[in-house]
């Protein structure tokens, strides 16, 4: 069988520790997951079941560690957001998994930046429409290096920053998120069945804001290290 036209390699995020590359197969991410979060954009947090939106695996941005990636302003807003969050990967294959195995199926931990272009996020939001030209665009999802959980643990807590020319924005713990990393997989797991190399933001905490071009971002999870991002 010849394919049309030749389909391009996976993105592969750098494995720290090893030579290895992390193949992207699918991007899930979790909105408003911290309470102070759903708060700022307008929502009463509460406990009822996660939602959850998708961005396509080319919209992954490997960053390297003492390296600052060039991120250009993307097209269509006026108002381009920043939102730092925990990424779990996935290792393990299944479905309808059970939340005392959730864990079992995390192969490791990165940070990572959702970019997002909030003024056509709220125009689609106030449309009833989907939020994909808002989320979903090229180069929206910088990630840093994978941490695998061999090695790093689990977390159920842990520092998260962003800061903006070095002015802090974003300072929460991971122990804040209202469903943690093993809910938030189990309840995915009951809509899709989660394969390697699924890519999971489990949301980020209130001070989202916008960025303009020249700006810096260090974004940083505690036990994961710091990324560097220039706006241009």
């Amino acid at each position: 069988m010849a394919f049309v036209f030749p389909p391009e390699a996976p993105i592969g995020i750098p494995v720290v520790g090893s030579d290895d590359q992390f193949a992207v197969r699918r991007v899930y991410c979790v909105g408003r997951n911290y309470a102070a979060h759903a708060r700022e954009m307008g929502f009463d947090p509460d406990r009822e079941p996660p939602f959850f939106f998708c961005k396509p695996a080319d919209a992954v941005v490997p960053v390297a560690y003492g390296e600052t990636l060039e991120l250009a302003y993307p097209a269509q807003t006026q108002n381009y957001h920043y939102e730092a969050e925990l990424v779990a990967v996935i290792g393990k294959g299944g479905s309808d998994i059970p939340l005392a195995q959730a864990l079992d199926h995390v192969w490791g931990y990165a940070v990572g930046v959702d970019m997002t272009r909030r003024d056509l996020q709220m125009k689609m939001r106030e449309m009833g429409r989907p939020w994909e030209i808002g989320k979903a665009f090229d180069r929206s999802a910088p990630i840093g290096p994978i941490h695998p959980a061999s090695s790093a643990g689990h977390f159920e807590q842990g520092a998260l920053w962003l800061t903006v020319n070095g002015e802090t924005k974003q300072k929460s713990d991971v122990s804040h998120l209202i469903w943690s990393v093993a809910e938030t997989v189990s309840d995915l797991s009951k809509y899709f069945r989660l394969e390697p190399g699924d890519v999971i933001f489990t949301g980020t905490p209130e001070g989202v804001g916008a960025v303009k071009r020249g700006d810096v971002m260090a974004v940083g999870v505690e036990r994961l290290g710091e990324l560097t991002v220039r706006i241009v």
